[in-house]
């Protein structure tokens, strides 16, 4: 997380836009997310052009052509307020929704995501602020884009605005933990949003397996075709095609693709890790849903669909970290019990994480849980493992202040060690529970329904125990009544 001088200069942007009109967050992080791509071209320009000097050569896919100067970044940032703002929205804005496919490399993903580019800063004084801001952010470390980044980001969920679209990121990077991403993945995320998920994978990888990037065919992948996100929302796609980007990653594959309407007919079987935290918006109607998902689950509930398109979407042998909301455990529905066989049976379930309610909050309270699968098509499911997580880490209320309390190095910890945790009882924190009792218990996968409570042990006390423990504390009452008394007299 960015700090100091860096954060309170954005905080002050920040403020600035909300003083100057401008108060949904999303809009605000699009627009500083255009002049980021802007200032990204002409450092692309200047790389081409200092490599042309050196070689002789010609600029490769020149992104600014001859006569259009005034257009790059480093020009423009010169200019007076007024003047910049009238050749941004006159000249800068037209120039990048016509891009297309005009770039080469790795700039043609986002141009496919300013095709659509507004222009709504207000004045020219607060465009002049948030130029110079981001004109002082050393562009070419990676570490800084990406804190620079997920601190706009977190703007969303402190404004309380479209706070839906963020996981909270410790509970996303226990997931990349827990599915420990490698090189060689094909990751997806059919529900991307600001492409959190991706995010982490990538961060993981690059920390964990840093030497297999030193390979160009390797590198290539995980540049080019290892991340892969979809989402209906093209502020989204925008956000999460720069989050990736400022984060090193040259050509993610993010797209729009409404994932239950369309399908995944072209993808299917292509992926070996999803991670996600689908929306679990209700109903869709039947007309409007993939007919090759209602081959999977015939439902309209989508927190279904999604989990029918995941098992879609994998490669056998893929495996998958997935939120959903609690209803999945145990829901009686037809729909509910067929795809909950569906996991065991004919899939491999690996474990099931029960979150705390507070998680989501401010935004919801809905209880949720962490499913981990693998897909098979021939089953395998022996134990699943399940965990009750208490604490996160925050406080579960509206405030979500950091506390002391935190669940979640155990799981992760006793997820990679799952050979010791034979010998738990269900009485504990975590436990295993074999096959056969899921299936006795017609499927359902709730931890309540295999958790042993301990009674207090003054529940089993004599009640004439019980009775004498009352009186002496009344006694004591009394007497600290009549100390009181005394002293007050």
């Amino acid at each position: 997380m960015i700090t100091g001088e860096l954060k309170s200069k954005i905080d002050r942007v920040w403020d600035s836009f909300w003083s100057g009109g401008i108060s949904n967050p999303l809009e605000v992080i699009e627009q500083i997310t255009y002049l980021l791509f802007l200032r990204r071209l002409d450092d692309l320009q200047i790389l081409a052009e200092k490599k042309a000097r050196v070689t002789g050569g010609v600029i490769e896919d020149p992104v600014f052509l001859p006569g259009q100067s005034s257009l790059r970044w480093s020009q423009f940032k010169n200019a007076s307020p007024e003047v910049m703002h009238k050749t941004i929205a006159e000249e800068v804005f037209p120039f990048l929704r016509g891009l297309g496919t005009q770039i080469g490399g790795d700039g043609s993903t986002y141009s496919e995501h300013m095709k659509d580019a507004r222009f709504t800063i207000p004045t020219p004084a607060l465009l002049s602020k948030v130029v110079d801001m981001l004109d002082d952010i050393p562009m070419a470390d990676r570490d800084t884009n990406g804190d620079l980044y997920e601190y706009l980001l977190s703007k969303i969920a402190s404004a309380g605005v479209n706070g839906q679209f963020r996981t909270p990121r410790h509970i996303i990077e226990l997931m990349v933990k827990m599915t420990a991403p490698k090189p060689s993945d094909e990751i997806c995320d059919p529900a991307c949003g600001t492409a959190g998920f991706l995010v982490a994978a990538s961060e993981y990888v690059r920390d964990t397996h840093a030497d297999a990037l030193l390979d160009a065919a390797q590198r290539k992948h995980f540049h080019r075709s290892m991340f892969h996100g979809y989402d209906f929302d093209s502020t989204m796609l925008r956000i999460g095609s720069m989050n990736m980007l400022l984060h090193g990653i040259e050509a993610p594959d993010i797209r729009y693709r409404d994932s239950l309407s369309e399908g995944a007919s072209e993808d299917a079987e292509k992926y070996t890790l999803i991670l996600a935290n689908p929306p679990f918006a209700g109903s869709l109607d039947y007309e409007s849903t993939s007919k090759d998902l209602q081959r999977i689950v015939k439902t309209k509930k989508t927190e279904l669909l999604f989990l029918a398109l995941f098992l879609k979407l994998l490669k056998p042998g893929g495996r998958a970290a997935v939120i959903v909301p609690d209803g999945v455990l145990f829901g009686s529905s037809t729909a509910h019990k067929a795809l909950r066989k569906a996991l065991v049976e004919d899939q491999k379930l690996d474990g099931v994480v029960k979150l705390p309610s507070g998680v989501f909050r401010p935004y919801a309270g809905v209880s949720t849980a962490i499913l981990f699968f693998t897909k098979t098509n021939s089953g395998g499911t022996d134990d699943v493992w399940f965990y009750d997580v208490r604490a996160d880490g925050f406080s579960l209320d509206d405030k979500r202040n950091s506390v002391e309390a935190n669940d979640l190095p155990d799981v992760l910890d006793r997820w990679q060690n799952l050979g010791t945790e034979t010998e738990r009882a269900r009485t504990e924190q975590s436990f295993l529970v074999p096959k056969a009792d899921i299936v006795a218990q017609g499927y359902d996968l709730s931890l309540n329904r295999y958790k042993e409570i301990v009674h207090d042990e003054i529940q089993h006390r004599a009640p004439l125990e019980i009775i004498a423990d009352i009186e002496t504390l009344e006694d004591e009452i009394a007497k600290g009544l009549a100390e009181l008394r005394a002293m007050l007299s």
